[in-house]
């Protein structure tokens, strides 16, 4: 059984699990906010998530190892580890968000040698 389900972080993980509830808002790992009114097996009620998966090492009950999310959103996230979560939806930019233009004297500056 699960560290946070049984044992001696059974009652840190319900207080902080509490607090959480009570103060978070927005989805830990989406950033959308969180309707605490629809109950599981609704995919988008309140469930308390760790951020570095037990799994991988996480604090089974430690409030800064907790937030809040999305059931859809925690279930995709599985047991992967993100560094930073608004990361994981960041896009890379590459040279398809250039500016379209040829006149490229307003990206360089050019120096004249003589004057």
């Amino acid at each position: 059984m699960r560290a946070d389900k049984s044992g001696t972080h059974r009652v840190a993980f319900e207080k902080n699990k509490k607090r959480i509830l009570k103060t978070a808002t927005h989805c830990g790992i989406c950033g959308q906010l969180v309707d605490k009114k629809l109950k599981y097996p609704n995919p988008m009620c309140a469930v308390i998530d760790h951020v570095v998966p037990l799994a991988k090492g996480g604090h089974p009950s430690l409030i800064e190892n907790l937030q809040l999310a999305h059931m859809s959103c925690n279930r995709i996230k599985s047991d992967k580890l993100f560094a930073d979560n608004s990361k994981a939806e960041q896009k890379t930019l590459g040279n398809r968000n250039l500016p379209q233009s040829r006149d490229w004297s307003q990206f360089i500056s050019v120096k004249s040698e003589g004057g």
